[in-house]
């Protein structure tokens, strides 16, 4: 209660209060919050490059997930490091690494060169920054679903499969349907994260491609108007409430 408390509800508390205050009179206003409506084609955006990359995660990570629980114990643990292992390194080194591939003086584009081809606009677009959101957050999608279907009772595909089912019946009807909160939470631990980045959008995107994420660190930094990137906050922790709750409501059970 003391950790909710400290961490949690006081830090809540002054985003309530910087977002409903003036930054001069400090005095009670709707203004910040108003001002937010100029900064929506910014949330849409953010949300949809978020959730887009959450999608890819789930495509990708959950074959990853479901290979890696059928291998032996000793093998399991052995790609559970390797999953693991680029999260040992920065943050920041991981995205500059894209950063050295995809330029146009890049790896890539100079591989292209040498074979006599035209070089790609492989940065600075919404592939780009889409790219840098799955490859960092991927992990966060494979090892919820792991552990999800590592506790899937055997018992069950076996009855499912005594029971007449083809190996494709048994994954739609009992393993991806019980794999469901693995899938919920995956998708949560990517979106939250992917939604308010902003070194990616920096380093891989271009002025078209800015998130709110940027628009909070240049007010933050910058302009220095705590108040609207309070609002700013404030609006960003309601969308993602949203799309969870969202997320949640499709994967409710009777």
């Amino acid at each position: 209660i003391v950790w909710m408390i400290l961490f949690t509800l006081i830090p809540l508390c002054i985003v309530f209060y910087y977002a409903l205050t003036d930054s001069i009179t400090g005095e009670f206003t709707l203004a910040n919050l108003a001002s937010m409506g100029t900064y929506l084609p910014i949330f849409l955006r953010s949300i949809w490059l978020s959730l887009f990359a959450s999608l890819i995660c789930l495509v990708i990570g959950y074959p990853v997930a479901y290979f890696i629980a059928q291998c032996k114990p000793l093998t399991q643990r052995f790609l559970e490091m390797l999953i693991m292992l680029p999260m040992c390194m920065s943050f920041l080194l991981r995205t500059l690494a894209w950063v050295a591939m995809l330029e146009d003086t890049g790896i890539i584009n100079n591989f292209i060169r040498a074979l006599g081809l035209s070089p790609l606009p492989l940065i600075r677009n919404n592939g780009a920054v889409i790219l840098g959101m799955v490859y960092n957050y991927l992990p966060y999608m494979i090892l919820p679903l792991y552990t999800v279907i590592m506790k899937i009772d055997k018992r069950l595909v076996e009855a499912a499969l005594d029971l007449g089912c083809t190996p494709k019946q048994v994954f739609t009807k009992v393993v991806l349907p019980l794999s469901g909160p693995g899938i919920l939470s995956g998708l949560t631990m990517v979106f939250v994260p992917a939604v308010s980045t902003f070194y990616i959008s920096q380093k891989l995107g271009s002025t078209g491609t800015t998130l709110i994420g940027d628009v909070i660190e240049s007010q933050f930094k910058t302009a220095y108007n705590p108040n609207l990137v309070a609002a700013m906050s404030l609006v960003l922790m309601i969308h993602i409430f949203v799309c969870v709750s969202i997320m949640n409501r499709f994967g409710e059970t009777d």
